[in-house]
């Protein structure tokens, strides 16, 4: 949850968050089956072109596949940024979209063991990443009774983070930042039984160079550290937008087996870059995950349509 430690509030963060709040609550006025179509055609034909976002996925896209035809990485790309427009409002919309959480009944082995985890005291780590809406998914378990706590990274605009952090915490469940006070209470959170949780895919400069859709990228083992010290269950979730892009498919996979911290985080590598190779116009690839070429700028000439 975030892009940044290092936060500013400079005029030009002011302005830019003035802008973000202008349009969201702009979006907030229409209907929820209205802003949210409306905020992804918005992120794709015009947010998405102007900021480089959309050319820094097909940068992205290039590193991994080298080979994709281009009318395939512009339709993702394009798909894409949708799918970030209508993550967003929706995250701003909370309960809407947690009155239509009620009816995602979440499916796979995972659930299983989360209930069981919750009735024995045992913490939980839930991992996602950046795919599909991630917050749709805890919302699924929050209309459920969980209490699921978040670690986050702070944004880089403060003005922008303080009405970012407020709408995670409105989902249920304590949010904190990442930071020694911040981990300390996330940590006491967990270790009172509670569950959590944590997403993985961004560049982490500290990290082990690990696997993620076939390229070296380096990689936070902190989830899988808290869960051998913990005795946490480590499960993988996530909420695949379906057809229509207001609802989604919540599973929870199989606990990630404990063994050692390296191999636990290519495990959940690997089950994410499962599911963004099976629908890679869900995940975010506008974040700079493994910085190819420092991230020179990559533009296709095909069209956009």
């Amino acid at each position: 949850m975030g892009v940044s430690n290092a936060q500013s509030f400079n005029w030009r963060d002011w302005l830019t968050d003035r802008g973000a709040r202008g349009l969201i609550g702009l979006a907030r006025a229409l209907p929820y089956t209205a802003r949210v179509p409306m905020m992804g055609w918005l992120m794709r034909r015009v947010v998405g072109p102007l900021t480089g976002a959309r050319g820094r996925a097909l940068a992205n896209l290039a590193h991994v596949w080298p080979g994709l035809p281009d009318e395939r990485a512009n339709d993702i790309a394009n798909r894409m940024m949708e799918n970030v427009g209508r993550t967003l409002i929706e995250n701003y919309s909370t309960s809407d979209l947690l009155a239509r959480a009620e009816a995602w009944d979440p499916s796979g082995p995972g659930v299983a063991a989360l209930a069981e985890a919750q009735a024995a005291g045992r913490p939980v780590l839930l991992i996602t990443g950046h795919f599909g809406n991630y917050e749709a998914a805890r919302a699924a378990l929050t209309v459920r009774g969980y209490s699921i706590g978040g670690l986050y990274r702070p944004m880089n605009n403060g003005y922008f983070n303080r009405h970012y952090v407020a709408t995670m915490e409105s989902f249920g469940g304590p949010v904190f930042p990442r930071g020694p006070k911040g981990v300390g209470k996330f940590v006491r959170h967990l270790r009172s039984g509670g569950q959590g949780v944590l997403l993985t895919d961004q560049y982490f400069a500290a990290g082990e160079q690990l696997d993620f859709l076939g390229k070296s990228a380096p990689t936070s083992l902190s989830a899988a550290e808290m869960a051998l010290k913990y005795d946490a269950l480590l499960i993988p979730f996530y909420a695949r937008r379906l057809e229509g892009g207001l609802d989604f498919d919540v599973t929870l996979e199989a606990p990630i087996a404990h063994s050692d911290a390296k191999t636990m985080t290519q495990a959940l590598n690997d089950s994410l870059a499962a599911q963004v190779t099976q629908h890679p116009e869900q995940w975010f690839w506008i974040h700079r995950r493994w910085k190819p070429g420092r991230q020179a700028r990559y533009f296709r000439t095909a069209n956009e349509d």
